[in-house]
């Protein structure tokens, strides 16, 4: 269990300077895998050096994968090939990581050996259903705790066939488990999504070698076929930047730029949200990086007036909206956030955590089932429990740095999951952190 770790973040001058950003987990994670399932030895650049990664470069070291880390940020994976995988001798501790759990989840379903699925306290808590029902219909055995929890303990030597299954509510992770599954099924794999959400399984994949066909809410692939080794160079985290992001919009007189981050269309709901808040935020630089789009961010403060968040681009930041929070909250005005329930089942109620931060440091917020009512104010001083979730503490310190008087945030460790360097980094470019 991790040790309880609090900080206090204070009010601050103007934020500047240029900011490169850890490389993005959702990413990093997928590097990972896709490299190791590959023929061949494959270069990762950028990796995020988080507790969470490592988790999953740890899994497949104890399923025979050789991972060497010449330096930080960065792995050579030589590659076991689609059908290369061992048994590993222990459970797979998947710490916190909710991404590396239920892709792991759809990846082994389709092994020859069985396997256990184990985390952390709070990914313990975090149900794991809409993966399992799915995977269920391909043929795959999976025991999970009452309620879908972990650990989930998966039966090896299943025959696995494609299944046509549209989602229920649009998840990237859900989608990358059936597909990650569907490598191993007999017959299509097809999944349809009720929203677009990012697509960075169905890049990876192709830029893997493997035959894939995919559309905005749409991608199939077919079972047996083989991946090629490739470089992958991981670009910034975009939910990392977005808490420079809404810094730098809310502290007035700033300008940071934020260099080679992601942008996915999948993931940016955040940047079209603040820019209907009055956000000024500029892109310069707009190139690819290992088949996904970056773009050096500049943004300067601007006041912010509150918004009805449009529902289409909820599933485009469902990771961004407790830094959306702090930025409403800062901003002149009522924001609404609705069609987000799926925020009371991260690795918090971010919802509930928010709302009850907020509130203890002066802000009138309501929560609804599926999102809240924010009432922008002034911020006081005082303490904000982020209940262990490393986005939850990053909105909190934000917000501390426009506040009255210092404000104190309870049990950040989990920040190392997400995010190894954050207090360095933003001290750097301004931030009173410590």
């Amino acid at each position: 269990m991790t040790e309880s770790q609090d900080w206090i973040s204070s009010p601050t001058s103007p934020l500047r300077g240029e900011v490169r950003v850890p490389g993005d987990k959702s990413i990093s994670h997928r590097a990972i895998m896709f490299a190791s399932l590959a023929d061949g030895v494959s270069r990762i650049s950028g990796f995020l050096e988080g507790e969470d990664t490592r988790a999953t470069a740890r899994a497949f070291a104890q399923m025979g994968v050789r991972i060497e880390t010449p330096t930080a940020s960065e792995r050579i994976v030589h590659g076991v090939g689609i059908d290369g995988l061992e048994r590993p001798a222990a459970a797979i501790d998947c710490g916190n990581a909710g991404t590396g759990m239920r892709l792991l989840t759809g990846l082994l379903a389709g092994q020859g050996f069985d396997t256990t699925l184990t985390g952390d306290e709070s990914l313990s808590k975090r149900p794991m259903r809409r993966v399992i029902e799915p995977l269920a219909q391909m043929g795959a055995r999976i025991e999970s705790q009452s309620g879908g929890l972990p650990p989930l303990r998966i039966s090896g030597k299943s025959t696995l066939h494609g299944i046509d299954y549209t989602l229920p509510i649009a998840s990237a992770q859900v989608k990358s488990a059936l597909l990650l599954a569907g490598l191993y099924a007999q017959g299509e794999t097809r999944v349809t999504e009720p929203h677009p959400t990012r697509d960075y399984s169905e890049r990876m994949l192709r830029a893997f070698g493997y035959p894939i066909e995919f559309s905005a809410g749409r991608a199939r692939l077919s079972g047996g076929h083989r991946l090629h080794a490739t470089d992958v160079v991981v670009p910034a985290d975009f939910s990392s930047a977005a808490f420079f992001l809404v810094a730098a919009s809310i502290v007035p007189g700033s300008e940071l730029t934020l260099r080679d981050v992601g942008m996915n269309p999948r993931r940016t709901g955040l940047l079209r949200a603040l820019r209907l808040m009055g956000a000024d935020i500029g892109e310069t630089n707009a190139r690819e990086l290992g088949g996904e789009p970056v773009a050096d961010l500049v943004v300067r403060h601007a006041p912010l007036h509150g918004v009805d968040v449009p529902i289409a681009l909820v599933p485009d930041m469902i990771d961004e909206f407790p830094s959306l929070f702090v930025a409403a909250a800062a901003a002149t005005g009522t924001t609404r956030v609705t069609g987000a329930a799926e925020l009371r089942v991260k690795e918090s109620d971010r919802i509930a955590v928010m709302a009850k931060g907020l509130r203890a440091l002066g802000i009138a917020i309501e929560e609804t089932p599926d999102g809240a009512i924010i009432h922008g104010g002034a911020l006081h001083g005082g303490a904000a429990d982020s209940a262990g979730d490393h986005r939850c503490a990053m909105s909190f310190v934000v917000a501390g740095l426009v506040a009255r008087s210092p404000v104190k945030i309870l049990d950040c460790a989990n920040v190392a999951t997400s995010f190894p360097g954050f207090v360095e980094l933003a001290n750097g470019c301004g931030f009173v952190l410590g």
